[in-house]
């Protein structure tokens, strides 16, 4: 009958079906997909991790995350990577090893997990919210996020002179005066290493003193060109857009003195904050988030499950070291499937 009439018989029945049974309809939309290498995250760590998985015959699939390509995409130029003698911009990196993990099969998709469950063998993932998918291997590559100020200015001069990273970006500021705010190990570290390259450092403190461990108090309170600001908060990055940055209005919350100081780079040391919320249900992880390997491997506490990059890692966080632990995760990941497949 349906033919008779010039309709088609399938799309006919289908239309049918999901108008007098809208709960079928739904249930066939939210058919659920099986995919037996899934990678969450797309830095360094993530990428490399898809490049080995996809020579190894994994067929792995990529969700981006809400930031493609990770923190290096507001990088304006990285100089100490391998491969790149004239260094090379982030998001240009970034898209270059995209193209390869693609180039070997990598489904790269845009879309953010928002949520999984590990309880069973097969790994359930639900990506934006409503699509589920399953998984046997999954590797977490979400990376960390810088902690900001939350300026405004922090934001308009990011890669202009506002960094988060004194090792990535220190390089530039050779000869010129730089100010770093916080007042723990991470922010003496960046200080310490940025008076070898500035010519002075201001390391701005909220306190009156620092909380830092003592052998970093010692050096930096040593070092004859870094200077500390005590009970200084930041008011505002001060800059132009042809320089970038070129000082900083400042604030003593003791005395409420306002004051400016002249400089070129404005690093915020206050901590990073790795990119694991949705894990945490399943996996171990260190009092600040960052998810727990098995010494030497990516392993988790989760059999088929594997973190890499900055995930996992609060000491190096480069993107040199992610992208090693992409290729260890790759390689766990399809040792442990093979190990699984042979035992079956």
């Amino acid at each position: 009958m349906l033919a008779r009439c010039g309709l088609n018989p399938d799309r006919a029945a289908s239309a049918i079906i999901a108008r007098c049974f809208p709960q079928i309809a739904y249930v066939e939309k939210m058919a659920i997909e099986h995919i037996p290498c899934l990678i969450i995250g797309s830095g360094p760590a993530g990428y490399t991790a898809a490049i080995y998985a996809a020579r190894a015959g994994l067929a792995p699939v990529m969700y981006m995350g809400s930031q493609p390509g990770g923190q290096l995409t507001i990088t304006s130029d990285v100089e100490n990577f391998p491969g790149y003698p004239d260094g090379i911009g982030g998001p240009e990196m970034m898209q270059d090893l995209e193209n390869q993990a693609k180039r070997f099969g990598t489904d790269v998709r845009y879309g953010l997990v928002t949520g999984v469950d590990f309880s069973d063998e097969l790994k359930k993932i639900t990506v934006d919210f409503e699509k589920e998918l399953t998984a046997d291997a999954v590797i977490i590559a979400t990376g960390a996020s810088a902690k900001w100020l939350g300026l405004k200015s922090e934001e308009h001069y990011n890669g202009r002179g506002v960094s988060a990273c004194a090792v990535c970006d220190g390089f530039f500021f050779r000869g010129q005066d730089v100010a770093v705010v916080g007042g723990g190990d991470t922010a003496a570290e960046e200080a310490s290493y940025l008076a070898k390259l500035a010519r002075k450092v201001y390391l701005i403190v909220r306190r009156d003193e620092l909380r830092a461990s003592q052998i970093m108090q010692k050096r930096v309170k040593n070092t004859p060109n870094l200077e500390i600001l005590w009970n200084t908060e930041t008011v505002e990055i001060v800059g132009n857009e042809q320089a970038g940055v070129t000082g900083a209005h400042l604030r003593n919350v003791v005395t409420h003195e306002v004051y400016d100081i002249p400089v070129t780079g404005f690093f915020v040391a206050i901590g990073h904050q790795p990119n694991t919320k949705i894990f945490a249900e399943w996996l171990e992880m260190d009092t600040n988030g960052y998810i727990k390997t098995v010494p030497g491997t990516t392993h988790t506490n989760v059999e088929g499950v594997f973190a890499c990059g900055d995930a996992q890692d609060h000491v190096y966080r480069q993107a040199v070291t992610a992208a090693g632990t992409g290729c260890m995760a790759a390689l766990d990941a399809e040792r442990w499937l093979a190990a699984v497949e042979a035992n079956v």
